[in-house]
């Protein structure tokens, strides 16, 4: 049947299986949005009030449910607003497809109003981009976009459509979306059997889990294969969730500020596994003495990621899941009960600690415990996020949405929004600093528009935490731009959005007031004031080794 290309697009996205978009109409997409409308018993759209808005949502939608996020923005500054989104999601390798307008094919390329280049501008930040100049191609473009999109390794994919080919017609036929090839071409028997003499002669293994066992859904074969070799279990923080933060093999986080024991338990082990991780700077620290005596085995579905940061000793390209599979039938059992026993001792005698009265570490201890530890929870970037990473112990893939690679302030608000979207029978909390809350806090009223039971617990210390501590550490307290002086007052500010607002300022009142959020089933904003000067350690400086860490107040 012959359909115009904006009937295309989301006949499209039916097939592809999408029931939500987020977006921001404008000029340029008005074909695009009329076809929305039309449709919208097939398809929900989900207004934000800013472009970013709905890529982080798009993103957290994703991340949360783990099928591919979908946002539209109109062109010009509209796909512009997308790009800090489409970058934090191809940092992370979230999937996720951008639709923008464009102007007119006759205009293009002429300074037009509202024109861009966006499919040059997001080269560098996305998986594959498109611009669609006949509607003849426009189905096929968006189903190989929604392939790339998921298939390997993940990532973004933008399509930018000018309007005229939006409204100009083609034959239309509905096809079923193509099975994702798994990646398993390059997984031998011979690299099989070669990682299990390594890990056959270790005497001190350790496996650190990176960000591909999350997007692998790789959690139970990671279990089952810790389990089978006795290895202690130290994860990135995109890895949150891809190993239970409560399994008795699990160490804590890695790098900058990770735990003692993860950190110098990897410096001192024989063989690092490192499952779907990229061995990113704030992970290893000095390069050139990370893991320095053990050998390393990788396993990763990119080739590109292979010996990019960290030399390895041996690797194997191809689906996690699928790998691990192989290497659980063929493993034995392995017993490491003496290293097992000397890692446990250093977490034990270094565990994460926090001081009197109401901490950050209580706030994220007390969400934790309120939620029973079910919660999707979304952050900010600074300082509350590593809490978060530290105190919160994520059992389940898709549990934690936080920006890793990009470390994208004003990325939680969108991401909690798209995950209670997808998930809305779940508690879903945005821990929050204060600083990364005024980025996008105008997502409120998105959240109050669709009636979404968002907590956004606000970790306030007046202060842009983590800049300061860096400050207080490396540049002697010179304070610079980093104390906000804010007046604002969050009771105001929720009423006037048509949220609720609780202030916390007893350690006492914060369990019982993050409950009484939750039970509340409206956007919440839970108001924590904690002290400026607090301080998250472990910290490893950069530059340094990841054994080489500042414990405390004590050791600054």
């Amino acid at each position: 049947m012959e359909l115009t290309g904006a009937q295309i697009l989301v006949e499209c996205l039916t097939e592809q299986g999408v029931d939500t978009v987020f977006g921001y109409p404008g000029g340029a997409v008005l074909h695009i949005y009329d076809e929305l409308y039309k449709q919208s018993s097939k398809i929900r759209h989900i207004l934000t009030c800013h472009e970013q808005g709905a890529a982080h949502a798009a993103d957290g939608y994703s991340r949360s449910t783990g099928r591919v996020g979908v946002c539209i923005a109109t062109s010009g500054p509209g796909a512009t607003n997308l790009v800090t989104g489409i970058a934090n999601a191809y940092m992370d390798s979230i999937p996720m497809v951008a639709i923008t307008g464009n102007v007119p094919l006759p205009l293009l390329g002429k300074d037009s109003f509202q024109e861009i280049d966006i499919a040059g501008v997001t080269v560098p930040v996305t998986k594959h981009n498109y611009i669609v100049k006949d509607v003849n191609e426009l189905a096929d473009v968006i189903r190989e976009a929604f392939y790339i999109a998921a298939e390997g390794r993940p990532g973004p994919v933008l399509i930018d459509i000018p309007k005229d080919v939006t409204a100009h017609k083609a034959e239309y036929t509905y096809q079923k979306p193509r099975d994702i090839e798994l990646h398993i071409e390059q997984i031998t028997v011979k690299d099989l059997d070669t990682a299990i003499e390594m890990i056959k002669a270790a005497k001190k293994p350790y496996i650190f889990a990176g960000g591909g066992i999350v997007l692998g859904h790789a959690r139970d074969e990671a279990v089952e294969f810790a389990e089978k070799i006795q290895a202690p279990v130290t994860c990135s923080l995109m890895a949150m969730g891809g190993f239970p933060g409560d399994h008795p093999l699990y160490t804590g986080m890695i790098g900058m500020h990770g735990t003692k024991a993860s950190n110098v338990g990897v410096m001192g082990c024989d063989l690092l596994i490192a499952l779907g991780a990229r061995f990113s700077d704030r992970v290893i620290g000095k390069a050139s003495s990370f893991a320095k005596g053990a050998k390393i085995l990788h396993i990763d579905i990119d080739p590109a990621e292979i010996n990019k940061n960290v030399m390895t000793d041996h690797h194997i390209i191809g689906d996690l899941k699928v790998v691990l599979g192989q290497l659980n039938k063929k493993l034995e059992r392995l017993s490491h009960d003496e290293w097992l026993k000397e890692v446990d001792d250093i977490l034990k005698k270094y565990p994460l600690s926090h001081g009197e009265g109401l901490t950050a570490q209580l706030v994220v201890e007390s969400v934790y415990n309120a939620t029973h530890g079910d919660a999707i929870i979304a952050t900010e970037v600074g300082q509350h996020q590593m809490w978060a990473a530290q105190f919160y112990k994520f059992k389940r893939e898709g549990q934690f949405l936080t920006s890793g690679g990009l470390g994208t302030m004003g990325y939680g608000l969108g991401a909690a929004i798209g995950a209670q979207v997808g998930n809305p029978d779940q508690t879903v909390i945005n821990i929050a600093g204060d600083g990364s809350f005024r980025m996008n806090l105008n997502e409120i009223m998105t959240a109050v528009k669709y009636k979404l039971p968002v907590v956004i617990v606000v970790i306030n210390n007046g202060v842009l935490g983590m800049v300061r501590q860096w400050q207080t550490i490396f540049y002697d307290k010179r304070y610079s731009f980093t104390t906000l002086d804010s007046e604002l007052n969050y009771t105001k500010l929720a009423e006037a959005f048509g949220a609720v607002c609780y202030e916390v300022t007893d350690a006492s009142e914060v369990e019982s007031t993050i409950v009484k959020a939750i039970a509340g089933k409206r956007t919440t904003i839970v108001n924590c004031i904690i002290h400026e000067d607090a301080m998250v350690y472990p910290m490893v400086a950069p530059g340094a080794a990841i054994d080489d860490l500042i414990m405390g107040d004590e050791e600054e």
